[in-house]
């Protein structure tokens, strides 16, 4: 059916299904669709919005009213943001108005005001229903990144109204969105049959994530080929799978692109030595899921156990130096995923990472070198069950023909330890900070850490001698050390001397070394420096050669 959406709301209630995806526009989407509310007030055309396909579920009666209930399979994004700019008009229509109560009484149905037009999924704070119920902009109860796409879309769609309001009719901007925009819909009653008609609509063109197509056809094989008894908790199974594969990726696409593709390489019959595109991943994985039950679910449960895994290795921010490179984080998440026990696992990541960190950031390889060689390790240890003692053995194979102490002994080669190195420099200086809390018997401070990771790696690192004194050393390895980011913007351009009594009070142990070196000489040179990068490459050879 095509329908304008005045026709598409009426009668209908629509939700999001906790196995979707959470609301995921950004400033950029949503200009788009006010650029085109703009194009319609200029031409007076109408404005194909999208297609909208949607599970009929039931029917129910508020008052005299008869509604549709539906869940929407695709087209929510385009749903949920016309909804909430239509709850930025009605909060500029005048109270009582009729334009108001039509508005009014689209978005919130029953007489107790708690059943409304849309209802989302992952508002973990309710920060949607209560701005669609009040009006209210809950700035600081946002938990997730979905919460924030839904304040965020909401203070923009009231600025576009405001905008609007300057220069035209508010009744014309409510009759442009009723009658103008129109959408292809696709209600239909069989499960069975909405998920293939997704998956049809999806192959021609329209843009949506193999991920989400991969759910859709998994959903798909279970309508098809299992029967009506079992059918039902299996459907449920799966919406959970999903719903949890969901609520853990948020709305960071990146992770679940990696997901997928790590998931289908993983599912190869023969050992790869590329990580598998997203279609390839999509369609082998749809293989190996088959027609029986047990092999439908455990191809969602996979998918889901590499999501885990993946999100697991993200948020260590003390390895994103190299969790930067694609087929080095596909050995580490092969490593998460055989569940070892902690002990023999973080044994195994920190060869990982000391063999990846020597390979592409000390010795400066390109992050294109050895793909084929991660990849077949990194199938090997999920595919081939290896033991742990075979992985460490391997792991340093990688990185045997990188001689660190010969890239180490080139000339000058710390000179500049900041332009362009600052992410990989903050690392080095955790681990050295490390070291010395190690060393001298005293607790890493975890709360200025966080403070310092929490944040760009520029932002933290402080030249000792500072930049404006235009030292030729100034971004030497030795003059350079860590702040939390305000201590570190607040000492700016002072000199070393007056700087080192905030070294003292950092509650950093390297920073604090520094402190008591510049107090007991009163003074910071250039042999100072240089001894003290000395002492930090000394460290560097150890922990990484």
């Amino acid at each position: 059916m095509h329908l304008t959406s005045a026709t598409l709301f009426s009668g209908r209630l629509f939700r999001i299904p906790e196995y979707q995806r959470a609301y995921a526009w950004g400033s950029r989407q949503r200009a788009d669709l006010f650029g085109d509310i703009l194009d319609i007030h200029r031409s007076g055309r109408e404005h194909f919005m999208a297609t909208v396909v949607a599970l009929a579920r039931d029917a129910r009666v508020i008052g005299a009213e008869k509604y549709t209930a539906v869940e929407i399979v695709d087209g929510q994004q385009r749903i949920t943001t016309l909804v909430i700019l239509l709850k930025a008009i009605e909060k500029s229509l005048v109270t009582g108005s009729k334009a108001h109560r039509d508005i009014s009484e689209l978005l919130v149905k029953d007489d107790d005001r708690t059943l409304l037009l849309l209802q989302t999924n992952h508002d973990s704070s309710s920060v949607f229903t209560r701005y669609i119920l009040t009006g209210d902009i809950a700035e600081n109860e946002s938990q997730t990144a979905a919460d924030r796409n839904v304040l965020d879309a909401a203070v923009e769609c009231e600025k576009f109204v405001e905008d609007w309001k300057v220069q035209c009719d508010l009744i014309e901007l409510v009759s442009i969105i009723r009658n103008q925009l129109s959408f292809v819909y696709h209600e239909i009653a069989d499960e069975a049959t909405v998920y293939r008609v997704f998956e049809v609509l999806n192959s021609r063109g329209l843009e949506v994530k193999w991920i989400d197509k991969l759910k859709s056809q998994l959903m798909a094989l279970l309508f098809e080929h299992i029967e009506e008894g079992s059918r039902s908790e299996a459907v449920k199974e799966m919406q959970r799978v999903w719903g949890d594969i969901y609520r853990t990726l948020g709305l960071d696409s990146k992770l679940g692109d990696d997901a997928l593709k790590f998931a289908g390489t993983w599912a190869q019959k023969t050992q790869p030595n590329r990580v598998s595109s997203q279609e390839d991943a999509a369609v082998v994985l749809t293989e190996l899921a088959g027609t029986k039950l047990n092999t439908i679910m455990e191809s969602g449960e996979r998918l889901k156990l590499v999501v885990g895994a993946i999100k697991e290795l993200d948020e260590n921010v003390r390895l994103r130096t190299v969790t930067k490179i694609a087929h080095a984080r596909f050995v580490a998440t092969a490593i998460l995923l055989r569940r070892f026990d902690a002990t023999t696992r973080e044994r195994l990541l920190g060869a990982w990472e000391r063999v990846t960190f020597r390979i592409f950031v000390l010795a400066e390889a390109d992050t294109r070198h050895k793909v084929g060689e991660y990849i077949r390790l990194g199938y090997a240890i999920f595919s081939a069950n290896l033991d742990a003692d075979e992985i460490e053995k391997r792991l340093f194979k990688l990185g045997s023909d990188y001689n660190l102490a010969e890239k180490l002994n080139q000339p000058n080669y710390w000179n500049n330890s900041y332009e362009g190195w600052a992410e990989p420099l903050r690392y080095i200086l955790f681990r050295y900070e490390e070291h010395h809390a190690e060393t001298i018997g005293q607790k890493l401070n975890k709360s200025q850490w966080n403070k310092i990771w929490a944040e760009e790696p520029s932002k933290s690192i402080e030249h000792i001698e500072p930049q404006s004194s235009g030292a030729s050393y100034i971004h030497h390895l030795g003059n350079l050390t860590m702040l939390p980011p305000g201590v570190n913007s607040s000492l700016k351009d002072k000199p070393p001397v007056e700087k080192a009594e905030r070294y003292l009070t950092s509650g950093l142990t390297i920073t604090t070394l520094v402190g008591k070196n510049i107090a007991a000489k009163s003074a910071w040179t250039e042999e100072d420096i240089l001894a003290r990068g000395k002492d930090i490459d000394a460290f560097v050879r150890k922990e990484w050669g």
